[in-house]
């Protein structure tokens, strides 16, 4: 149901005045799982229950998913305060909503699809070295074809004793990815979305993250289905640190 509300939506009003008015479009249908048992971390909203979509919970207030509640909860675990210089690819734009209230924020999207105030071409970060004390990379380095030259900008950008917090999907054994597999349909069915180009394994990322100079510890965090805030009952999340 959730689906197709949205895809006739999209249908009829342009994706960027959506993005502009979708927080106040959405307290209409927030209306409809209003309740107490549940409580977005981000909005802080109070719910019935989180909207359920495929394999994820969405809070019908502002949008919010599950790994986006939990990244929200690991940024205020000690990783921003009023004077962290933060780069953020492709927030999600209930996070966005928030953290651009910071003026030292900055947001970047190549795809149009999030809102961002720049374009970084993540394989080449066009801004000065050891910038940032935290950079967000959720969910974009399985998109992109040379993710050794991100991790290295990453790396380059980042303030010695800076973090970045990285995120994918990821599956067990070794990294799966081929260069051969081009088609939307194709990686769709080995990646598991149409435009991923690899599978990491937590392994096989942390070692590649490692050899640029990160030192990285994985938090992996496990929670009860009908947890509070909605959270994945299980997911891991890369902390990586840039030597001092």
């Amino acid at each position: 149901m959730y689906s197709r509300i949205k895809g006739l939506i999209l249908n009829i009003i342009p994706k960027r005045i959506l993005f502009h008015y979708e927080y106040s479009l959405r307290f209409f249908y927030y209306l409809f799982y209003a309740g107490r048992k549940f409580q977005c971390n981000i909005c802080d909203r109070k719910l019935s229950n989180f909207v359920l979509i495929e394999n994820d919970r969405l809070c019908p207030r502002c949008g919010s998913l599950q790994r986006t509640r939990r990244l929200w909860h690991v940024l205020n675990d000690g990783f921003i305060n009023s004077d962290s210089k933060i780069l953020d690819f492709s927030p999600s734009r209930s996070l966005y909503r928030l953290m651009k209230k910071n003026p030292n924020y900055l947001s970047s999207d190549l795809s149009g699809d999030f809102l961002s105030k720049v374009s970084f071409d993540i394989t080449k970060i066009e801004t000065e070295n050891e910038r940032f004390d935290l950079i967000i990379c959720y969910h974009i380095l399985e998109h992109v074809d040379n993710d050794i030259k991100a991790m290295e900008e990453l790396f380059r950008v980042l303030k010695k004793g800076g973090s970045c917090l990285i995120q994918t999907p990821f599956k067990k054994g070794e990294i799966y990815e081929d260069e051969t597999i081009k088609s939307p349909k194709q990686r769709e069915i080995q990646f598991g979305q149409f435009d991923h180009v690899r599978i990491y394994s937590i392994e096989g990322l942390i070692k590649r993250l490692e050899n640029v100079g990160f030192n990285v510890s994985p938090k992996h965090f496990t929670s009860d289905y009908e947890n509070l805030h909605g959270f994945n009952k299980d997911e891991t999340v890369l902390i990586c640190e840039k030597p001092n």
